[in-house]
């Protein structure tokens, strides 16, 4: 009898933690859980459109930086690399270059954003897009703010130096503003005579 009742407490103990996973899965799945958060604004395929424009196609370049080259961007950028392998994607019209993009992701303070780096066939920044944002919306800089990015030079990318952080999304904008430097340094290696 009395092992009975243990293994009776046994059964209800896993049925309890059946019943809590269940929930657990199901508020994940429904995305119910507080402080869970995701905003997917584009696919690559819609970034690439936005990059170079509709039908256009676009092919991919990898970089592979020498040991030199990333301390060169790393001083440069002021970022850290964790590798020297990155890809550009180029589009050409009419054997013109339409310039060359670049996703980037980072994590901002604990989940990631994505972007969109579009640069000019020289390198120059055009457009700067926000692909992806996981964390809270309230920590997103608006899109005003990226056009600031426009035609800057690396120094004038560190924060204070012509863009100053965003208050409440401080970690944001630091962490975009590294991207897009990361990506002028990248692409001076890549492209010391510039892209075209």
């Amino acid at each position: 009898m009395h092992s009975q009742s243990r293994i009776s407490r046994i059964d209800q103990g896993k049925k309890k933690i059946a019943f809590f996973a269940g929930l657990l899965m199901g508020a994940l799945l429904v995305g119910v859980v507080p402080g869970a958060s995701a905003t997917v604004y584009h696919s690559q395929e819609e970034a690439f459109e936005l990059a170079f424009g509709v039908g256009v196609p676009v092919t991919a370049e990898p970089v592979f930086l020498t040991d030199e080259q990333m301390a060169a961007v790393e001083r440069e950028a002021r970022v850290k690399l964790d590798s020297g392998l990155f890809t550009f994607y180029t589009a050409e019209r009419d054997g013109k270059s339409l310039g060359f993009a670049a996703i980037e992701s980072h994590t901002v303070r604990t989940q990631p954003e994505s972007l969109l780096i579009v640069l000019s066939p020289g390198g120059e920044v055009v457009r700067v897009e926000v692909l992806a944002f996981h964390e809270p919306p309230e920590y997103q800089p608006a899109a005003r703010w990226f056009e600031q990015m426009k035609g800057r030079s690396i120094e004038q990318l560190i924060p204070g130096n012509g863009i100053d952080a965003v208050s409440g999304a401080t970690l944001s904008s630091v962490a975009a503003l590294a991207s897009v430097r990361k990506v002028k340094a990248i692409f001076r290696q890549a492209h010391p005579a510039g892209g075209e």
